[in-house]
């Protein structure tokens, strides 16, 4: 898949409206091409959980606080499956979005209710999918499965057995969506894959851990990964000259500190020097962790920006989550991925296709396994040769300046008065 794009030389001043919910793997693209959007002269609002307010008004940009409807549980008591809260949270988005009057609106992939709402309103939408593109090939595996394209007659057998098991999955999740659609007025969509933009869907991931696809799918951009993270002051890393290795375990999945300890345990007396962060923002969380007690050539850290450590990392041991690892690659290093939920399956599998780094499975993720694959990595330049190779091709470009022209494109299709935006739920 490639990344073109029609570039406006002057653009003229749009308000824009991104949305996100909270999780940082969401939060921090739409925030990261907020802020690109912003220095090109636009006025840009960031609608998203209430934890990252300061940062959206610290930046320049304008805060509007997102529905944070829990799902599955309400406090009276009654569940609240992902689709309800999609149909509250747009019917609640549409006002937002009538007072905005936002030319355009730029939803993150698992954040429909803006969407939904300016779809209502008659604003253009895209999407930014912050990780690879979910849409598969015919007779690919599903995405996440975590299972590469199949080569031989058993394999294709396999994966379509799969796929018929899932396909019922799928179809009740077009279902669900076409009925929040239907609580606006908006027609259905036919298709498992509607809730993404067939105007503009801005992927930020690379080519490089893409699979050979037949063409890129209808109204995707390749634009590279959309960066940003949270001020932190730099840290250290554990003294000596021994190659420097970064655990990096996802914000969300490793609540216990199982893949910390892991790679505590197996790294302590390796020629190594590590440097892991907990990643933890609450003292609840961090009590849930309680002690690791690091080795002598190991520093554990509350906290650790990505931008300052990876660089100087020679192996980053993760969770495989999309932005962590896009991040060790950008900076040319190759990963330990340990995929623990969701996309990070699939992350992992790219990894291993693509040679810049290896993949253990969850179960597996003992001392002794965790700390064969980092040795293994340190012997292997072919390994960080390609790293280096993405970390080249996201250096060429970057991805704002790759995705802010399509974003403009699509506002200069909304009506030139947004006030005559109607009105989008009847009575």
């Amino acid at each position: 898949m490639t990344a073109p794009f029609a570039s406006i030389p002057s653009p003229v001043r749009r308000r824009l409206l991104l949305a996100a919910f909270g999780d940082p793997g969401h939060a921090f693209p739409i925030m990261a091409l907020g802020r690109g959007l912003l220095a090109r002269g636009h006025d840009v609002w960031v609608q998203t959980w209430e934890r990252w307010r300061d940062d959206v008004e610290a930046a320049g940009m304008r805060f509007l606080p997102a529905p944070e409807y829990p799902a599955f549980w309400q406090p009276d008591g009654e569940p609240l499956d992902p689709y309800a809260a999609v149909r509250r949270a747009a019917v609640d988005t549409v006002p937002v979005v009538r007072e905005v009057r936002p030319h355009a609106v730029v939803h993150d992939v698992l954040t429909l209710a803006p969407a939904l709402a300016a779809e209502a309103c008659g604003v253009p939408v895209a999407t930014l999918v912050p990780h690879l593109d979910p849409r598969v090939e015919p007779g690919w595996a599903p995405f996440a499965s975590g299972m590469r394209p199949p080569r031989t007659p058993l394999g294709r057998a396999f994966v379509g057995g799969i796929n018929r098991l899932t396909a019922r999955a799928l179809e009740q999740g077009r279902r669900d969506l076409n009925a929040a659609r239907a609580v606006l007025g908006l027609p259905p969509v036919d298709g498992i894959h509607g809730g993404l933009s067939p105007a503009l869907t801005l992927v930020a991931s690379v080519p490089q851990l893409e699979y050979p696809r037949g063409g890129p799918p209808a109204g995707a951009h390749l634009v590279g990964p959309l960066v940003w993270e949270p001020p932190a002051d730099p840290v250290e890393p554990p003294p000596g000259d021994g190659p420097l290795v970064l655990v990096a375990p996802s914000t969300s999945q490793d609540p216990d500190g199982a893949l910390l300890r892991a790679a505590l345990r197996g790294l302590a007396d390796a020629p190594v020097r590590v440097l892991a962060a907990t990643n933890r923002t609450t003292e609840e969380a961090a009590a849930r962790i309680g002690p690791l007690d690091p080795p002598p050539n190991a520093r554990v850290v509350p906290w650790v920006s990505y931008g300052q450590t990876m660089p100087l990392a020679d192996v980053v041991v993760c969770h495989a989550g999309h932005g962590t690892l896009l991040r060790a690659l950008a900076a040319g290093t190759p990963v330990v991925a340990v995929p623990a939920a969701g996309d990070m399956y699939e992350n992992a599998a790219r990894v291993a296709w693509a040679g810049v780094g290896v993949r253990i499975p969850r179960r597996l993720a003992s001392p002794r396994v965790v700390r064969a694959a980092v040795m293994d990595l340190l012997d292997r330049p072919d390994a960080t040769r390609r790293a280096e190779e993405i970390a080249a091709w996201i250096a060429a470009g970057d991805a704002v300046d790759r995705a802010a022209p399509l974003v403009e494109a699509l506002a200069a299709r909304t009506r030139s008065d947004s006030r005559t935006i109607p009105p989008a739920v009847p009575g």
